[in-house]
């Protein structure tokens, strides 16, 4: 062999070595594409197996959504059939015959307000943003480590000089309304003879009810009928026929009804809210967008503020909280008078309950835990008038618009009159329990109260009884606010029970009837108003949010949140385009609600 054979052959295994390297990446090669082939098959699979899961979740999401409507429909049709069977006592709070009495009013434990607002105090500083949930077996009081006892409810509004719900002739033509006659036809005088306290209770339940016992808990107690915990609040406003509240159309997450509180303002389409630094408005998406709201001035207190009141020329606005009365210029939002009683104890809490302005415009009158009402002239700042009679606090006032009478609602289960140019009680009312709330008709003639037995009243100016508002028709919880319409006809009150009612009054002495129930807030409703023209109804609630009403259809406009507190008191400006709003969170808040431009 030569030695270039022998060289030639000494090169092969090198070259072997590299094919044997080779057909080995290769086989390498394809094990690692079939692995490959084999997860993506397998993860096809799998999300072949997830979409199936997500269409069975949807499937059965959807189930549950009817399900849960059909149960809703089903209780809703439930309690309606009780009512009808029973009333109002047999509604699933159980009868009237056998549920405790609501809470009493007064100083301390029997004070009714003590739970709007108890609980801890959270960030504010202040009072408790809600109240423990109620024990019904052993109800508790506010917690001793409160020491600011919270406010009670919104004074009555003033009401303006002329009608906005003028009646039409056959021939289309406006007539004044017809002033509220007593049952004998006959106009009610506006004088007063000397005349002892009297008693006058109503026909009604419960009218030979014996004495009460003790006071009751502070917190007030929910109605029984409270919506299954989880479950939103079924709204049920009462549309005139032929306009039905339908809103099957929109999306989802905005079929919500006149639970505007249930709208998550990050989800709300740009045309259906308003939103501010510390404060949002949602509208309903069920109904055309009619308003816009903004907010004007923050008024800041150094505790809870418990009412709010304009003055008639809409210049300045009211407020009460702690041991004073603040009076402020509406334009500036800068305070004009400071009103504080100087001559009574340092110690504890002394809330300013109830104020109003006397149709002038020269005098304030306030309402206290101390049971005075005192009547300050404003530009001196001195006291000219002292009331002094009511056995417990003092919750609600109202200035006739004759200027000459002061209605006021205590505890202590009366509404009286006041004279201030005699300096004299004219008249007493006595009820089953404590008044949370009076308000004086426009034309003077008629005064309204609200109580913790669930019943509204209205008399004539000189005690007789026109109308007691209540049975299956009313509140089935404290009314906490009451307001007359513009012209006197109608008077929409607000309640425990989450809901604000409007009655004709326009014929008392052939009957009266609820018509209208506004459902939609999430808590108790603490106040509520009409505006100037009777074209919108305020309510302000527990659950810190102020809401719209449209009073012809009963479905709400609007929600504005603007408070990190209760909403205690809501006040229109006699003067039309402003709200004033006082809250548990030390502020009071005035707002321009105007039309909306947008499309």
């Amino acid at each position: 062999m030569s030695a270039w054979s022998t060289q030639q052959n000494r090169g092969n295994p090198p070259a072997a070595r590299f094919n044997e390297l080779l057909d080995q990446l290769k086989l390498e090669f394809n094990n690692q594409h079939e692995r490959a082939e084999n997860n993506d098959s397998q993860l096809a699979n799998q999300m072949h197996e997830m979409e199936n899961i997500r269409r069975k979740l949807w499937e059965l999401e959807q189930q549950q959504t009817a399900m849960k409507k059909n149960y809703e429909a089903e209780l809703t049709a439930l309690r309606r059939e009780l009512d009808v069977r029973g009333g109002v006592g047999m509604h699933v709070g159980g009868s009237s015959h056998n549920q405790p009495p609501p809470p009493q009013v007064g100083h301390g434990s029997s004070n009714h307000f003590g739970g709007i607002m108890a609980g801890g105090g959270g960030s504010q500083g202040g009072p408790g943003l809600a109240p423990p949930p109620p024990e019904p077996a052993q109800p508790q009081g506010l917690p001793g480590h409160l020491s600011q006892a919270p406010p009670g409810p919104a004074p009555g509004l003033p009401q303006p000089p002329f009608s906005s719900y003028p009646p039409q002739s056959a021939n289309g033509e406006n007539h004044p309304p017809e002033p509220l006659r007593n049952a004998g036809g006959h106009l009610p005088y506006a004088g007063f003879p000397p005349q002892p306290p009297q008693p006058t209770q109503s026909p009604g339940p419960n009218r030979n009810r014996g004495p009460r016992g003790p006071p009751g808990p502070a917190t007030p107690q929910q109605s029984a009928s409270a919506p299954y915990p989880g479950s939103p609040h079924i709204p049920r406003p009462t549309p005139p026929p032929g306009q039905p509240h339908n809103n099957n159309n929109l999306p989802r997450n905005l079929q919500v009804g006149n639970c505007l509180a249930e709208l998550e303002v990050e989800t709300v389409p740009q045309n259906l809210k308003r939103e501010g630094q510390d404060w949002y408005a949602v509208f309903n998406p069920a109904v055309r967008r009619l308003l816009d709201v903004e907010l004007v001035h923050t008024l800041l207190h150094s505790s809870v503020v418990c009412c709010v009141r304009f003055s008639q020329d809409g210049r300045y606005v009211a407020t009460g909280c702690n041991r004073l009365a603040q009076i402020f210029d509406v334009n500036t939002g800068e305070p004009v008078a400071t009103l504080q009683e100087h001559n009574v104890p340092d110690d504890g809490d002394l809330y300013i309950r109830s104020v109003c302005f006397s149709p002038d415009g020269k005098y304030l009158a306030t309402g206290a835990e101390d049971k005075v009402i005192r009547v300050w002239e404003i530009t001196t700042g001195k006291i000219t008038n002292t009331f002094t009679g009511h056995d417990q606090d003092i919750y609600s006032l109202d200035f006739a618009r004759n200027g000459r009478l002061i209605a006021s609602g205590s505890g202590d289960r009366t509404v009286r009159l006041w004279d201030v140019e005699t300096n004299q009680q004219v008249l007493m009312l006595t009820i089953d329990d404590g008044v949370t709330t009076v308000s004086v008709s426009p034309n003077s003639q008629y005064v309204a109260a609200g109580s913790l037995d669930k019943s509204v009243r209205v008399w004539t100016i000189d005690g007789q009884m026109v109308a007691r508002l209540e049975g299956h028709e009313g509140h089935r919880d404290s009314v906490y606010s009451v307001a007359f319409s513009p012209n006197g006809q109608t008077l929409v009150s607000g309640s425990l029970d989450k809901t604000i009612k409007m009655w004709d009054l326009s014929n008392p002495a052939h009957g009266t009837r609820c018509v209208r129930t506004f459902e939609g807030h999430k808590d108790f409703v603490l106040s509520v108003a009409l505006t100037i023209d009777g074209q919108w109804v305020l309510s302000g609630s527990k659950d810190r949010g102020v809401q719209f009403w449209d009073p012809r259809t009963g479905t709400a406009q609007l929600m504005l949140q603007g408070h990190k507190n209760s909403v205690i008191s809501v006040a229109p400006s006699p003067m039309g385009d402003l709200f004033a709003t006082g809250s548990g969170d030390l502020r009071a808040r005035i707002w321009r609600y105007k039309m909306y431009q947008g499309m």
